[in-house]
C-alpha cells in the first residue's frame, strides 16, 4: 500500500541563524501506524515540522502525500490533502488568543463544512466547536470563549481534538501533551492510539521519551539534522535511543 508520508532527499537551509540545517531527510509513515521521533529539542524538529506542514516549500517530490508529491504546495493546500498539525505553540499558532474557539475552529477544518464559497458558516463552527468541546472534555466557557481564557491542558485538548475531528489521513503533532495535566495526557494519547486504529496515519515529535515508548510503533531519532534510521519500538532500548539522540547511530556522520 501506498505510505500516507514519504519524505526523501528533504534538506533545508533555515532562515533563522540560529536554526538548525536539515540534511537528507527521508521517512515514511503508514496508515494505521505512529511513528515516533524523539531527540533533543533544538536538533532541526522545528525546521522538519515547518517542511511537513506546509509553512517552508521545497521541491515538490521531497514530501510525497499518499502518492501525491506536496512539497510545493502551502500549508492550506496540504490540509486540502487531508494533512492536519498540531503546532508546539499554543497560543499564537495553535490558536488565534483573543479569538473564540468557534472561530479558531475555522481556522483548520477546512474540510469540516465551515467555510462555503469563501463564506464562514458561524453556526457550523459553533456546532463543530461544541462537539468537540464536549468529545474531548475541555473545560472552557463553551464555543465563544476566547482561547486565552482556556489553561494550557484545556486549549491543547481542544486543539488536538479540533485537528482530530478534521478526520485527517495523516495527522502531525508536536509535543502533544507538553504542560499538561496527567488526566489530559492520558486522554489525549488514548485519542492518538484511537485515531491510528481507524486507520489514520501520525507522526509525533515529542521529548517526552517515555510518551514516545507507549504510543509509537515506530521510531527514528533527530539530531543534527539528521534522521536516524527507522526502529520498531518494541527492539529499541532507552540507553539506545539516548545514544541515537547524540548522533550516534550506525553509519551517521558523528560515527564516521
Amino acid at each position: 500500500a501506498t505510505p500516507a508520508l514519504t519524505v526523501r532527499g528533504l534538506s533545508h537551509e533555515p532562515d533563522d541563524p540560529f536554526g538548525t540545517r536539515l540534511k537528507d531527510i527521508a521517512l515514511e509513515v503508514r496508515r494505521g501506524e505512529i511513528l515516533g521521533i524523539a531527540g533533543i529539542s533544538g536538533n532541526g524538529q522545528a525546521e522538519l515540522l515547518s517542511a511537513l506542514s506546509g509553512e517552508t516549500t521545497g521541491p515538490a517530490d521531497t514530501v510525497i502525500l499518499s502518492g501525491k508529491p506536496v512539497g510545493h504546495l502551502d500549508a492550506g493546500r496540504r490540509r486540502k490533502q487531508g494533512l492536519t498539525f498540531v503546532p508546539e505553540e499554543r497560543l499564537g499558532r495553535g490558536a488565534v488568543p483573543p479569538m473564540s474557539l468557534a472561530e479558531n475552529a475555522t481556522l483548520s477544518a477546512h474540510g469540516m463544512g465551515l467555510v462555503k464559497k469563501g463564506f464562514l458558516r458561524p453556526k457550523a463552527a459553533w456546532a463543530f466547536a461544541k462537539t468537540c468541546i464536549e468529545r474531548f472534555d475541555v473545560r472552557c466557557g463553551g464555543p465563544g470563549a476566547a482561547a486565552r481564557s482556556l489553561s494550557g491542558g484545556n486549549l491543547q485538548k481542544f486543539i488536538v481534538g479540533r485537528e482530530i475531528d478534521a478526520r485527517p489521513k495523516l495527522l502531525i503533532v508536536s509535543q502533544p501533551t507538553w504542560g499538561v495535566d496527567v488526566g489530559a495526557a492520558a486522554q489525549i494519547r488514548g485519542e492518538l492510539l484511537a485515531l491510528r486504529d481507524a486507520g489514520c496515519a501520525l507522526l509525533v515529535v515529542s521529548e517526552e521519551l517515555d510518551e514516545l515508548f507507549e504510543i509509537s510503533d515506530r521510531l527514528v531519532v533527530i539530531a543534527q539534522g539528521r534522521l536516524s534510521p527507522p526502529v520498531a519500538t518494541g527492539d529499541a532500548t532507552r540507553e539506545m535511543i539516548g545514544e541515537w539522540m547524540s548522533g550516534l547511530w550506525e553509519g551517521s556522520h558523528a560515527e564516521a
